[in-house]
């Protein structure tokens, strides 16, 4: 395990996601700090900000906590069995269930393409119609 802790304060600046989401994701067992200090806080490492980012980039794109947390629980087998401890059938059930994820993500991309060239075609409309009502200032 990856040696230098960190408070839930670092975790959320370093993540972008409020300490009230961390705290939530620990609640529904996303995410689990991986050591507590003598006072009780939450510390975190590098392999659970790996875990929080991966949480927050499936999010956006509409994936469930199950979701999530099946994607997880996938990779960290994966990870954990990088040493062979995995048969071959295992490793591969592990893996389809990773490309099946990675085809969702791609599906999703691909419509928030298609909804950000529209949203900048109707922005590019407005600022055109605004340009041209817009009386030239004169120098």
């Amino acid at each position: 395990m990856d040696g230098k802790h960190m408070q839930i304060g670092e975790v959320a600046a370093r993540t972008e996601l409020s300490l009230r989401t961390i705290r939530h994701y620990e609640e529904t067992g996303l995410v689990v700090p991986s050591a507590r200090s003598q006072g009780g806080f939450r510390l975190y490492t590098e392999t659970d900000v790996a875990r929080l980012m991966v949480i927050r980039r499936m999010k956006p794109l509409g994936f469930t906590l199950d979701q999530m947390r099946d994607l997880l629980d996938a990779t960290d087998r994966l990870d954990a069995g990088a040493d062979a401890t995995l048969d071959a059938d295992e490793r591969e059930a592990l893996l389809a269930r990773v490309r099946e994820y990675q085809q969702a993500a791609a599906e999703q991309v691909e419509k928030l393409r298609v909804q950000l060239i529209r949203a900048e075609d109707f922005e590019a409309t407005l600022r055109a119609r605004l340009e041209q009502n817009t009386p030239a200032t004169r120098t």
